[in-house]
């Protein structure tokens, strides 16, 4: 294992779950395609906390997915560009493979930086490197469907991680949606009333001077809605029925009309 490694422990996957992940991942190290893994495994390896996945979760920039495709083709086995804006899925029988590139948002696009400062680490017994932790929380901060709440994962990562990270990027990541990770901070207090020092005070701090500083002001004369960005479904009455602007399309936000309707219709085929 090379210097600096972790190794991750893997749950209760079965053996040809096993099998097929540590092909795939093989297959593109052999191809020498640059990617991160994420999901489970990688929050894992952050929080502790160990949880049976259903499928790998493999991060890759935009450019490289016919690349990532091509390759694992070659390799006998099924590729699926499901979501244009920021999913694909490589399949064998009934296991499968999330190639993500973006987020359901569209927001969290897959760039270089999630590279620079990605966790070394060995999964299978294959080297990889993990999505940072980071770009982790700021992908989970805008998951708030109906279905899936990512933020006991975000509490968990703060509670293991908040000493370490790197806040001053964390904060440039969240941009203009500063509230999201703002709400994730106020959360964590509660959920950890004896832990809040493991966040910085400054980090508090200077996001409550911002929500300060902006009392009495219209934040946005733009009647747009943004809570499409954090459920896809939740917030359809809103720019459908009320007048809003939906904040994932253009040109409020990163995503076309088409790949919006799709991914909103997508979320009829999940469990209720």
């Amino acid at each position: 294992m090379r210097e600096g490694a972790t190794t991750l422990q893997p749950s209760s996957e079965k053996s040809r779950e096993r099998r097929f992940y540590r092909e795939v991942m093989v297959t593109l190290n052999q191809a020498q395609i640059p990617f991160l893994v994420g999901g489970g495994h990688a929050l894992e390896r952050y929080t502790g906390v160990v949880r049976h996945v259903k499928d790998l979760d493999i991060f890759v920039r935009r450019r490289h997915l016919d690349s990532v495709f091509a390759a694992l083709a070659r390799a006998g086995y099924k590729t699926e560009l499901c979501f244009p804006h920021w999913l694909g899925k490589v399949s064998s029988g009934k296991q499968f493979v999330d190639i993500i590139f973006s987020s359901g948002n569209g927001i969290c696009t897959v760039d270089d930086d999630w590279f620079e400062h990605a966790v070394a680490a060995e999964l299978f017994d294959v080297p990889v490197r993990l999505c940072p932790v980071e770009e982790t929380i700021w992908c989970k901060a805008f998951v708030m469907e109906r279905e899936r709440y990512d933020g006991a994962d975000i509490a968990h990562i703060f509670r293991a991680c908040g000493q370490h990270l790197d806040w001053p990027r964390l904060l440039r990541r969240f941009g203009a949606h500063w509230r999201v990770l703002l709400s994730c901070l106020i959360l964590f207090g509660y959920i950890y009333p004896s832990d809040h020092s493991t966040l910085p005070e400054w980090v508090v701090q200077e996001l409550v001077s911002r929500l300060d500083s902006e009392k009495g002001y219209p934040i946005s004369r733009n009647r747009v809605c943004q809570g499409t960005l954090l459920s896809r479904i939740q917030y359809r009455y809103d720019v459908e029925c009320w007048g809003y602007q939906d904040a994932r399309q253009l040109p409020a936000g990163p995503m076309t009309s088409h790949e919006a309707a799709q991914w909103t219709a997508a979320a009829d085929d999940q469990p209720k």
